[in-house]
Parts: C-alpha cells; structure tokens; sequence
C-alpha cells in the first residue's frame, strides 16, 4: 500500500496506477493512510486500473475507456470508466464511487431489513466500492459483474458500524462447463487463502442472491457473494476483499480470450439479448447496489445504470426447444451446480 500512497501523492496519479486522479485529496490520503476509508479507496482505485487495462488489451483496434470523473455535491464522488461499442466489448463499465454524507431514510430502512441496529435520521455515513460489469459482443462470451465495497455508518451515539460486501459472478448465454469450473476454480483459490469456509458458504448465497424470482431461474452460473462482512477483524475482512478482487483477471480474462473470435450466427445473437434482458429485470428490480444507489441523494444515475447493456430484447413467450444448448443453459439457471 506504501507505493500506492506515493503514487496518490504525486502529481502524475492520471497517468500512473489510477485511471483518473483519487477521489479524496492527496493530503488526505496521505494524512489518513492508515485508515480503512483510505485504504480501500486506493485499493479500488488500483484493481479498477488493473481490470480496464486488461480489457483494453482484447480490443486489437486499441479503443480505450472514457474516464469520467466526477463529484457528488452532497460528498464525495467518483471514476467511471465505460468503453463502449468495441471489436470484443460491447458495453464494458468500471466505476468506483467514494462517497460520504447523510444516510437517507429509504437506505436506513433497507438496512434495518438486514438486521442492522440502526436509531436516528440523517445518519453520517461513507461508501466506498468498484463495480463493474461487461457485456461482450459475442455470445460465446460471457457477461461478468464484480462489486466490491466497504461500507462505515457513525451512529447518534458517536459509534461506528463498519462492514465489508461484494462478490464476483459469471453470466454466459452458452454453457461451457470448462470455463464455468475454471470460473469457479480460481474464486475458491481467491477464498481459501484467507479462510477455508468461505467458498462453499458464498457460492450458495450469490445461487440465491441472483435468483430472479418471477423467472425461477438465476442470472448465471454463479460465483461468490457475501454481504455485512465484519468478523473476526476488519483487516481480516480487508484481506479477503483484496484476494477476491485480484481474482477477476485470472477468473475472466483466460475465458475471453479463447472464446472472443468464435463465429456466432443471427440466432446466438437473438438468444444472447434475450438473456440480457433477463440481466435488465434482475438489475431494476432486485439489485441492492442499485435500490441503495437510487435512495442515495445527488446520486449518478448514469454510473447507476451503467451495468445495464446497449441492447436487450424481450419476445413474449419464447422458451427453448428441448435437447437444445439453450434449454442446457436453462436447465442449469433453474438447478445451480457445484463446479468444483
């Protein structure tokens, strides 16, 4: 973390580690470099750059991100990062918000709802994630959204809630079973260095997470998701994050590349934007990030919104044809597998 912090403290941030300059100032970050907010905000700000760079190297036209940087009036701000409209990629969105400010009373009730003990209005509050999700042009490629926060409320009694969330998950529109286990492979290594147990415990809360229930189906094949991470220690905690973020490249990008140049006919395409309009319902409807991001004032609804793709269909009533690789995708969305 000490290179980072250099790097933050110098005037070269644009075009060193980081996409655009830190959201927090500077002398902020270096003043306050041991704590947690800081910490993370450098954390995400690193992987962010790490993951566009990455997907910049699959375009062979060289297209690169829009950086968008941007404040919040009420606290804070952000980085997004879109490229759009690629050879590979036809939507691909990284953003990372640092926010702080009020916590509005839809917030605090989706919160209470989880169990959280939470008394008082307008509760002082910091939010502090990267989320991203890519929609790639070919069908035989799948979509992958990631999201990983840490979230810190200061309660009227001058007490502080911290937690960490997050997870990474695979959406193909064609079934693969080599690269879901690879997928899934490589998250259980991200798990097991920090903590044996956790694999197997947020692999079936993210099959559950994405249900999509007036479906009856999932949005993918998976992955990990956990929420409210605060025991046994906040460094703990911190750790596991860090593990399971570095993992997204070696999880993804091996996939992309041994699928990007497969031909695709006009029916693969159909079905593909017909499962991303599954993806759009789940989104809109189910998705706490963007229910908490939507009851957030001064909210950037266009890096709200930025994970849904340039293009989905609906079609009434269409269901697969028995024995077909669309009904094997199906069959496996309605019945999660262990795929290691």
């Amino acid at each position: 973390m000490t290179t980072v912090l250099a790097e933050a403290e110098s005037s070269s941030t644009k075009k060193g580690m980081f996409m655009a300059e830190p959201v927090t100032p500077a002398a902020t970050l270096i003043e306050n470099k041991g704590d947690m907010k800081v910490k993370m905000e450098l954390f995400i700000m690193k992987i962010q750059e790490e993951f566009c760079r990455a997907l910049e190297a699959e375009e062979d036209s060289g297209m690169k991100f829009h950086v968008d940087r941007w404040t919040r009036p009420e606290g804070g701000g952000g980085i997004t990062c879109v490229l759009q409209e690629g050879a590979v990629f036809e939507k691909a969105g990284v953003n990372v918000s640092v926010v702080h400010g009020s916590l509005p009373a839809e917030a605090v009730g989706q919160m209470k709802a989880r169990g959280k003990e939470l008394d008082g209005k307008n509760l002082p509050f910091f939010a502090a994630g990267i989320s991203s999700v890519i929609h790639p042009r070919n069908p035989h490629v799948p979509t992958i959204h990631f999201n990983y926060r840490y979230f810190e409320i200061t309660k009227d009694s001058g007490e502080k809630m911290w937690w960490f969330g997050g997870g990474t998950d695979l959406t193909p529109y064609y079934l693969v079973e080599e690269d879901a286990r690879h997928f899934h492979s490589t998250l259980k290594t991200a798990c097991d260095t920090v903590d044996q147990g956790y694999y197997g415990k947020f692999k079936k809360w993210c099959d559950n997470y994405f249900l999509i229930p007036h479906r009856g189906e999932r949005r993918g094949v998976g992955g990990i998701f956990f929420d409210d991470l605060e025991t046994p220690s906040q460094e703990h905690c911190f750790q596991f994050v860090q593990s399971c973020a570095a993992s997204v490249v070696p999880s993804y990008l091996p996939i992309v590349k041994k699928n990007k140049n497969e031909a695709f006919t006009p029916a693969e395409r159909d079905w593909q934007l017909l499962r991303r309009g599954r993806y759009v319902e789940f989104n809109l409807v189910y998705d706490r990030g963007t229910k908490f991001g939507l009851y957030t004032p001064g909210a950037r609804i266009e890096s709200i919104l930025m994970s849904l793709p340039v293009l989905a269909k609906w079609e009434y009533m269409h269901s697969p044809l028995k024995g077909t690789p669309e009904a094997t995708l199906i069959e496996v969305l309605k019945n999660p597998k262990d795929w290691v």
